[in-house]
Parts: C-alpha cells; sequence; structure tokens
C-alpha cells in the first residue's frame, strides 16, 4: 500500500531532490549515500523483509535525519514520500479524475459488494468494504446467456440420449450385490453406523443401511438421520463462489487480499511467485500445505481468531501455482470472500442461495439445532471398541467441512449435479447455470495417478472446484469428493455420462468410503451393462454423409467445380488432388468387391462421425470431419479397410 510508503527500489535520478530525501537503487545496492541529490539510505531495506514503516518510525528517522545535516554528518533514515509514492500518487490523482467523469451515482442500478483499492479525500489508497453503484457493470452471467441464446435460437441441437429401454430394470438387478458389498464393508471396518443411497436420472432408486446413529440409545439410520458430511462440504462453499462470480459480484481471478487483507502477510516462498486468486483456491494450487489434523479440529474456531492467524501469515509449502496440494485452510478462506462480499455470512448465504433452492431443509451447519433422534453421533475405533468422539460447533471453518445432511436431502444435490449432462436446450433451474455446474465438475488441476486393487490400471484424477474428476482406462468419468471427521465418514461419486451417482455416511472417524463407492460404481456399469448416453447424428452430418456416399459409390468423385465449393473446404483438394482421391478409393472399393449394406452414421460430435460400408470380401471404414466455417463442408476424410474375421 502507499499508505504504507513502499520502499524506493526504483532508480530516482527523474525525481527531483526538493521532494524529500529517499534511497535510490545506486544507493540502496552499494551502501553509499547518492551525493548528487543527497538520497541516504534507509538501513532496515537491506532486510529481506523490511519492518511496517509507520507513521512514529518514520517521524523519528526524519528527526535523525536533520539533526544530522545540521552536524555535518549523516544517519541512515528517509525524509518525504519515496519516488514509487510520488508517482503513484499523481497516476491515482489522474485516475480519480477520470473516473468522476465516468461514473454517476443513482438509485435502483446495479450494486457491486466487494473489498476494493478506494481513493480517500488526499487522494491515497485505501481498502474497505465498498458498495458502489455503477452505470456501467459487467454483464453478469445470466445477461451473456440471454446475449449467446438469441445467437443459437435458429440452431437446432439435440442432446445424447440413453438408447437402452431396459437400462432402469438392469440397474434394479444389481441393488443385492451392492447390498451384499456395503455390508461387509460395514463388518470389516466396524462402524457403529453405515448408509447409502443409489441416485439414478434424478431419483433416489435405492438405500439401505446398517447400524445406529447413536449407539447407546440403540437408534437405527434411516435416510432422514442427519451426518456431519466433513469435506462434501466443499462443493458447496465453490458453488457459492460460482454464484457470485456468475452474478458479477467477483471475479476467479481477483487476487485474494483484495477481500481479505490479513494475507498481505504470508511469504509466499519466492520473489517470482504469482499473486494467490480465487481461482487457486478453488483448484487447490494455491501452495498452502496438507492440513487434516490441524484443521480437522478448528471446525468452531470464531472468526476474529481466524482472522488473527491469517494476520501472523499462513506458512506455505510451495509457491502458488506449482503443484496441487490438497489443503482445508483455503476453503475456510473461501468462505470468509462469500461473507466479505456478500455482506452475510457464508453459512446464511449458502443456505438462502444453494440449499433453499433445492429444498434440502434439512440440512444444517450447527448440530444444536438438529432433533436428537435425528443426528448420528459420531465415534472412533480404538483398542477394540469405541468412544464417542466430541461435535464441533459451527465456526469459521464449516466452509471448509462443517455441513450435516441427510442422505434424503443429498440424494437433491447429487441429481442437481447430474442434471447438468447432457449440454441442451431445457429450461435452467437452481442456484446456477448448467454450464458453470459443469465449469465446477472440469479437471482443472491435475493430481495424480491413482491404483485400486480391483483395477489392472491406474485412474488419473485432477481436482475441479470442490470436487475431484477421474478418468479410468475404459474411458469412464467420475466426479467425487470424499469428507472425513473425527467422528465420520463419508463420499460422494456421479459418472455424468451414465446418469447414476452414489452417496455413503459412516458414523465412525475417517471412513473410507471412496474405495468401496468406486468399486460399487464399476460393478454397476459392468453387471448392468450400462452404457453411455449416445449422441444423435446432426442434420449437417447426415447431408453430408448422403453426398459422400453419391461420390464415392455412384459418381465415381465425377463432380464439377459448384459441387465441389458446396461440398468441400477450401483445403480439401489441395491436401490431395482429386485425381489422386479418385484413384485411391477406387482401387480400395475393388479389393472388397461388391457392396452388401452401408452402415449408420456414428457421430463423435456435431460435426465428426464415421460409418461403415459392408461388401462382399470386408468393409471400408470412412471417418470425415468439418470445416468450422458456416455451412461447414468436408475438410478431412479418411477411408481404411476391415478385413472380415474368418
Amino acid at each position: 500500500m502507499v499508505d504504507d510508503d513502499l520502499p524506493a527500489r526504483s532508480k530516482c535520478n527523474k525525481i527531483s531532490p526538493h521532494n524529500g530525501f529517499y534511497s535510490c537503487t545506486y544507493c540502496l545496492f552499494q551502501d553509499v549515500s547518492c551525493a548528487r541529490y543527497r538520497h541516504v539510505l534507509y538501513i532496515d531495506f537491506k532486510q529481506i523483509s523490511p519492518p511496517p514503516r509507520t507513521k512514529e518510525h518514520i517521524a523519528y528517522y526524519v528527526e535523525q535525519i536533520k539533526q544530522s545535516n545540521t552536524k555535518g554528518f549523516r544517519t541512515y533514515g528517509v525524509y518525504g514520500p519515496s519516488p514509487l509514492q510520488i508517482q503513484l500518487d499523481f497516476l491515482l490523482s489522474q485516475w480519480k479524475q477520470t473516473i468522476l467523469k465516468s461514473v454517476r451515482i443513482e438509485k435502483n442500478l446495479f450494486e457491486k459488494n466487494t473489498i476494493m483499492s478506494g481513493i480517500n479525500d488526499d487522494g491515497n489508497l485505501t481498502e474497505q468494504i465498498t458498495t458502489m453503484n455503477l452505470n456501467k457493470k459487467f454483464l453478469t452471467n445470466d445477461e451473456n446467456q440471454k446475449n449467446i441464446e438469441i445467437n443459437n435460437m435458429n440452431n437446432f441441437y439435440e442432446p445424447a440420449t440413453f438408447i437402452d429401454e431396459q437400462r432402469l430394470e438392469k440397474i434394479k438387478k444389481v441393488f443385492p450385490t451392492i447390498e451384499t458389498l456395503f455390508e461387509k464393508e460395514f463388518e470389516k471396518n466396524n462402524f457403529p453406523g453405515l448408509i447409502y443411497g443409489l441416485i439414478v436420472d434424478g431419483q433416489l432408486l435405492n438405500s439401505h443401511s446398517f447400524g445406529y446413529t447413536d449407539l447407546e440409545r440403540k437408534i437405527p439410520i434411516t435416510t432422514t438421520s442427519l451426518f456431519r458430511i466433513a469435506s462434501m462440504t466443499k462443493s458447496f462453499t465453490a458453488m457459492a463462489i460460482i454464484k457470485l462470480r456468475d452474478d458479477g459480484k467477483l471475479r476467479l481471478d481477483d487476487p485474494v487480499y483484495q477481500y481479505i487483507p490479513e494475507l498481505k502477510m504470508t511469504n509466499l516462498l519466492t520473489t517470482d511467485a504469482p499473486i494467490i486468486t480465487i481461482r487457486h483456491l478453488l483448484t487447490q494450487h494455491v501452495g498452502m500445505p496438507e492440513d487434516d489434523p490441524w484443521a480437522d479440529r478448528l471446525l468452531a474456531l470464531p472468526d476474529t481468531d481466524f482472522l488473527a492467524i491469517l494476520n501472523k501469515g499462513i506458512s506455505m509449502s510451495n509457491p502458488p501455482g506449482t503443484i496441487w496440494e490438497y489443503t482445508n485452510l483455503c476453503y475456510t478462506i473461501l468462505g470468509r470472500i462469500i461473507t466479505v462480499v456478500s455482506q452475510i455470512s457464508y453459512q446464511e448465504y449458502i443456505k438462502k442461495e444453494i440449499l433453499d433452492l433445492l429444498d434440502m431443509k434439512n440440512t444444517f451447519w450447527e448440530y444444536s439445532k438438529i432433533p436428537s433422534e435425528l443426528l448420528a453421533h459420531g465415534y472412533c475405533w480404538e483398542c477394540e471398541h469405541y468412544s464417542e468422539e466430541n461435535l464441533l460447533h459451527d465456526g469459521s471453518f464449516g466452509a471448509m467441512g462443517g455441513l450435516i445432511s441427510s442422505i434424503e436431502d443429498f440424494s437433491k444435490y447429487i441429481s442437481y449435479h447430474l442434471q447438468a449432462w447432457p449440454p441442451r436446450n431445457d429450461p435452467e433451474y437452481g442456484p446456477i447455470r448448467r454450464s458453470s455446474l459443469r465449469e465446477m465438475q472440469h479437471p482443472w488441476n491435475f493430481m495424480e495417478l491413482n491404483t485400486y486393487t480391483h483395477r489392472s490400471c491406474p485412474i488419473t484424477s485432477a481436482y475441479c472446484y470442490g470436487l475431484v474428476w477421474s478418468k479410468n482406462n475404459d474411458g469412464i468419468v467420475s466426479i467425487n469428493h470424499s469428507g472425513g471427521l473425527p467422528g465420520f465418514g463419508s463420499n460422494w461419486i456421479i459418472l455424468p455420462e451414465h446418469g447414476i451417482g452414489l452417496v455413503s455416511f459412516a458414523n465412525r472417524t475417517y471412513a473410507d468410503l471412496g474405495h468401496i463407492n468406486t468399486i460399487i460404481m464399476d460393478q454397476i456399469v459392468t453387471l448392468a451393462d450400462l452404457k453411455s448416453r449416445q449422441l444423435p447424428v446432426s442434420k449437417m452430418l447426415t447431408e453430408r454423409k448422403q453426398q459422400l456416399i453419391k461420390l464415392l459409390v455412384e459418381d465415381n468423385w465425377n463432380i464439377n467445380d459448384f459441387q465441389i465449393s458446396q461440398i468441400f473446404a477450401e483445403n480439401f483438394f489441395l491436401d490431395q488432388t482429386l485425381e489422386l482421391r479418385k484413384t485411391t478409393s477406387q482401387e480400395l472399393f475393388n479389393q472388397v468387391g461388391k457392396i452388401l449394406n452401408i452402415g449408420e452414421l456414428i457421430p463423435k460430435n456435431q460435426l465428426r462421425g464415421q460409418f461403415e460400408i459392408e461388401c462382399e470380401h470386408g468393409k471400408i471404414q470412412i471417418m470425415f470431419s468439418l470445416s468450422p466455417e458456416n455451412p461447414p463442408l468436408i475438410q478431412e476424410l479418411k477411408l481404411s479397410k476391415i478385413t472380415n474375421k474368418n
């Protein structure tokens, strides 16, 4: 900040000496005074991290310098504004004049709440929570989307669909296997209680429980029993940030200290480290250390104590933006940002803007507000017996793992994430747009390759926004996140392209349910022979396929210039001449003999697909892709022979 009188580390030979005494680069590094401009070295600047220069500190050195000048000798110090402050003050005064000309305060205009760099009456920068009514503002995602929808109104897009009419019945046949696998997991791990729920096409289709929520009172677990879901809370916090972004209240690449100035005290380890942004926090790319044992016991920490921790500076494990490392602190910081920007607590904001909109009426932050017959007690299994863990109250660290929910309620949240797929033109519902949900589920930060005993090949994983993206060697994508706290363990997982989700809760310390959930999802896909949604063939692909068949089968590449311009992109015959394409295709068709059948087109997307031509002595596979121009033309064509297997 300029108010802190930034060190004068830049050359100042263009600044008038009458502005006072200050250090220049030459003085600073040569440990001498600048004779020409009477600059003197401020001794504290020689330190790697100079202390803050308070007004009292500066006043002391000003007096020392004045005394040294009168006595004919010098004292290390600084007097007057630094060159950088002079330059910034000038730029700020110009900026202030420009802003005042362009900003007009009116009622009923867009209200933006954020921590901003403002200007006080003296023209200096100040940090404050500011509410501004701007005549011009950034478009929110909703407004941008409306503009896009106008352009897309005449475009007909058919979303991918499930084509297996027996799909639901096949899934139901796997229910006994699911129950058996979970029962074995319950018994093997000494869980006091365990419950799971299977969600298919937006419905809680199957659920079963084992054990108790309260061992002393022997209260059975039901779909309305309430468990602390721990780090499964993180995606709710991430969704709140995305909603604020969509509403134009913040940007993901905003510096975090813009909202939490206490973080300015953190040493980022290297001089080339980037400024920590909200995006770094969302994707666990911030460089803060893995902190489960420490953070899990701080759930109830008051906000004042949390800010005091930040004020001392955070010890970093890596420079920001270099490597993924799981940390709870960054999501606690995101909770604070939600509070600052929305000007209500993050708990209230998430309840109002997410939970209520999804009808999650039985999801809570504070356990003391929950009826005792519904609340699951947490236990630790040690030395062959259970001991009850103390439940922690709600506090500043709740944004990373404080929510309490039931299978019935959480299934609504899973259904909401599942409905983000496929992309389509249906009406929207819920807290954020489907496109923003898909953005939350996108793999932004590579994590690792995970191995499982039931799989021969590793699974690649990446962190999203409060979620984990994975892809196995069969090409199946899953989205999941686990939760663990003293007394509890949980996991939820969805297969977006298959329309199914699974969630499980247990009331034992750090119960690992991610492994069993992954195994069961693999079992469902295998035993039910589930296929992902199939994309319908676009109108343009169908048209180009018919044109190709006519050229290849009927006309043998006899085509005039006008037809060429209507079917093929400009590059097509530059990449390979008409004569060569004609010769190559003739030789291929001669090898396979008489044509017996032309197969269905299998689309890769709206502009790429393939089909097969079945012949007497084999098949010809035809792959083609269309150009991005409008209308799209054939830019690439590949013909290959598939020999019949005897």
